[in-house]
């Protein structure tokens, strides 16, 4: 059964008709309901598209943590073969909020990396919402090295609200892990390439998405720090939310503009969940595009060409 926004009531009106004609249709073929039928879905259509030209930071925060969005597992399943997940940081032990291992992608070996949500109460409950500690982040430190060492290209799918806030994650050295993970994405002398698929929140997504391209989809966020947190600290309220997402340039149209991402991958009329398969195939073209740029170049030249990227950001023009 389909989720709907607030903001999407206007079409999910229409499509309940739709749906009413249809069961009718079914019970009683000799309605003549063709007619009304195919005006309701161009209706609909149209409503669905024009809404989402217009999507306001906010509405797009909404839409970049809808419910029934693809997830990192989905991306795997789409476009990886012959996954194999690795486990555990070897120093304290397996977080699962972060996910990560080898497969190959259209044909070639790659290492992926990525935030796993959950997409029911009992697998969010085991992925922590998406939000590692500090042994998820050591756990990809220790993928990119493994990956660095074979010439591995990585692929990291980006997905979380942010790194667990919670004082044993503080206590194992959170910042020191993010640090670490952000270390080894810079270090890679392999191409790393970057989607952020949702949510792309604060030191927790830049640990696996400080890469050579980073991309976004159409309808996702990257911010300093959530909408909801950043309302707290300006304005000690949170539910000032909408004017933070508002006034923080978290949109990937923003982003891109500002040079902070590389590109934006297109997404379906009414977001990604509306049409997963178009989403998957989309994301593997822009990520099997980012990769062949670097075809054929050195070490020393992704290394370089990296680090350019990111310390340009803080140049004047």
């Amino acid at each position: 059964m389909r989720t709907y926004l607030d903001f999407e009531k206007p079409v999910a009106e229409i499509e309940a008709k739709i749906e009413e004609l249809r069961t009718v249709a079914a019970a009683d073929n000799a309605v003549p309901i063709g007619e009304e039928l195919t005006r309701l879905e161009v209706k609909a259509a149209k409503a669905l598209a024009d809404l989402y030209v217009g999507l306001t930071p906010w509405q797009k925060t909404q839409v970049a943590r809808h419910p029934q969005r693809p997830h990192f597992i989905d991306y795997v399943k789409a476009l990886i073969t012959d996954f194999t997940a690795l486990a555990g940081d070897r120093n304290f032990a397996e977080d699962q909020a972060i996910i990560g291992g080898f497969g190959r992608f259209q044909g070639r070996s790659v290492c992926v990396i990525g935030q796993e949500k959950g997409s029911d109460t009992e697998t969010r409950l085991k992925h922590n919402f998406g939000m590692a500690r500090p042994e998820g982040y050591r756990k990809a430190a220790r993928l990119m090295d493994m990956a660095d060492r074979f010439g591995i290209p990585v692929i990291s799918l980006i997905d979380t609200a942010g790194a667990f806030p919670g004082i044993d994650a503080e206590e194992r050295g959170q910042a020191e892990a993010i640090a670490r993970s952000t270390e080894a994405c810079l270090a890679l002398g392999s191409p790393n390439v970057a989607v952020v698929i949702g949510e792309g929140g604060s030191g927790g997504a830049v640990a696996i998405a400080t890469a050579n391209r980073v991309l976004m989809l159409e309808h996702a966020i990257y911010t300093v720090a959530s909408p909801e947190a950043s309302a707290s600290i300006l304005w000690r309220d949170s539910s000032r939310a909408e004017d933070a997402a508002t006034n923080m340039k978290i949109t990937a149209q923003d982003l891109l503009r500002f040079g902070i991402i590389d590109g934006i991958v297109a997404e379906p009329p009414g977001g990604a969940h509306r049409d997963p398969d178009a989403i998957f195939a989309s994301t593997a073209d822009a990520v099997a595009k980012s990769l062949k740029a670097f075809e054929g170049q050195s070490r020393d030249a992704i290394i370089e060409a990296r680090a350019e990227k990111f310390l340009a950001m803080g140049r004047k023009p």
